[in-house]
């Protein structure tokens, strides 16, 4: 192995000139030492000897005897045109312990020598199969992706003269330019009515839910949620200290009736929603409880933290407006993400609030994400001036479309006595609800073993209901058609 890395010869090799012991067996020695340690690896290349002799501040010759003794005990051995390579991690005929002394590989600690608070809340829900089919939560498909327009207008603008000043310093505030780009895309597709001073540019959705409720909430405080919810942002509230309460879910969405009377009893500091489509369920929040949600968090002072995740997957002409939108007390926190369809390297997330939170959240941002992605936010800019996000959006959600029809047809038709479901007015995930009683973490047992994955993150069971939300979005008709049929074989 050649390695570029500087490994620091000086302060591995310590030479005794008081030794009786040669220099030349002295720093063969050491170098046996240092491979035994772990410290030099079978494949790397030494120095070459004048390198190492100025290094080292010794005779060329010394280091050329230092070499030959080390190629005679086959430690290392001399190749043309690539110098002296080690051949071993470990010799091969030598003992355990070198000139007597008790040598140990070198390995970085497995435990702190300190202690420190762990939790089990943020453990890793999320699982990964090497099965040919697997069903998500509703996920793009990356195949659809026109990666080399992507990369062509990465590159340009890495080359771009006028962007290399904004590359050499921090920007926490993001770029001005994909900022007033995005706040006329947000303007005109969903009904807001902001500028730059109120939005905020993230990595992620769950960056947004973490920074919101870091600032917003303290330990202890009543936080809202449907009773089937996100998992991922019930983790991150509950991590920042939040008291989670589960709300019932309808056809309509979150129950705002429920949500009034626990504000008439207790103090509730965040309502957490969302209400295009609710995850995992899919339902549209109706435009009755939406009106009363916004009365209601005037009423007794609480936050809506509005989670539009999948905005940009509609199928009908008039999609549901925002909250946000309607909002004209400033009491809801908008976040959803940009570009979803396209690669993740090329997403980003957002929050739109009013200005003085704003201001705290940019405060916070600046600690976590000083440096920001200005060159990326660039491109995204100049998707959206010159119209090409429009386009590749209506691309996609043609293509989608069809597959959601596909995969409807495919489960009527296989499925039709084991579950139901309503087809999705939006969004790349169907609500499939098991008409009886089965168990599915046995079912995803059965799938797993003829090739067809599906996380536990997916599956929503308790004395209630038994159901599943599957993506379309990543599967092709043929993908479709293998997986409805293992997980009907499956079922049956």
């Amino acid at each position: 192995m050649n390695s570029p890395v500087d490994i620091p010869y000086k302060s591995l090799i310590q030479l005794n000139s008081n030794s009786s012991m040669p220099i030349y067996r002295q720093i063969a020695d050491r170098i046996i030492d240092c491979i035994l340690r772990g410290h030099l690896m079978a494949g790397i290349n030494l120095p070459g000897t004048r390198v190492l002799s100025k290094i080292l501040g010794v005779n060329r010759n010394t280091i050329v005897a230092a070499y030959e003794e080390l190629e005679r005990q086959e430690w290392v051995k001399k190749k043309p045109n690539k110098g002296t390579v080690i051949l071993h991690g470990t010799h091969p005929v030598a003992s355990k312990t070198h000139r007597g002394e008790n040598l140990q590989p070198a390995s970085y600690p497995t435990f702190t020598g300190f202690s420190f608070t762990q939790t089990n809340i943020l453990d890793d829900p999320f699982e990964f199969s090497d099965c040919e089919y697997v069903f998500n939560d509703g996920i793009p498909d990356i195949r659809l992706i026109q990666i080399s327009d992507l990369s062509h207008r990465y590159s340009a603008n890495l080359k771009r003269k006028s962007n290399r000043k904004k590359l050499t310093g921090y920007n926490q505030e993001g770029s001005e330019y994909f900022k007033a780009n995005l706040c006329n895309y947000l303007n005109l597709s969903r009904g807001l009515h902001i500028s730059g001073k109120n939005l905020l540019i993230t990595r992620s959705t769950e960056m947004s839910v973490y920074i919101t409720s870091r600032i917003l909430l303290t330990e202890g405080d009543l936080v809202l949620v449907g009773e089937l919810g996100y998992f991922s942002v019930n983790m991150i509230l509950q991590k920042n200290g939040a008291h989670i309460k589960t709300v019932p879910i309808d056809q309509q969405g979150i129950d705002v009736d429920a949500i009034e009377i626990i504000c008439k009893t207790q103090k509730v500091r965040m309502v957490y929603i969302t209400p295009h489509h609710h995850y995992p369920t899919t339902v549209t929040l109706s435009p009755q409880r939406r009106i009363q949600l916004l009365e209601l968090a005037v009423k007794y002072g609480f936050v809506i933290l509005e989670d539009d995740y999948d905005y940009d997957f509609h199928y009908t002409k008039s999609p549901v407006l925002p909250l946000c939108s309607a909002d004209s007390s400033g009491m809801v926190v908008y976040i959803g993400s940009f570009g979803k369809s396209l690669a993740p390297g090329f997403r980003t997330g957002f929050i739109v609030a009013p200005d003085n939170i704003m201001a705290e959240m940019r405060k916070y941002l600046g600690i976590i994400d000083r440096q920001g992605d200005i060159l990326m936010e660039q491109v995204l800019g100049e998707m959206i001036e010159d119209g090409e996000i429009h386009r590749y959006m209506r691309k996609s959600l043609k293509v989608y479309q069809e597959r959601r029809d596909y995969f409807a047809e495919l489960l009527n038709e296989h499925l039709a006595d084991e579950i139901e479901f309503d087809l999705p007015s939006g969004g790349l995930a169907f609500w499939l609800r098991w008409k009886q009683k089965v168990n599915l973490s046995q079912l995803a047992k059965r799938c797993h073993k003829n090739n067809l994955f599906i996380p536990k993150t997916l599956m929503y069971q308790n004395s209630k209901i038994a159901a599943m939300r599957v993506g379309f979005g990543n599967l092709t008709r043929a993908e479709m058609e293998n997986a409805v049929a293992i997980l009907k074989k499956s079922a049956g």
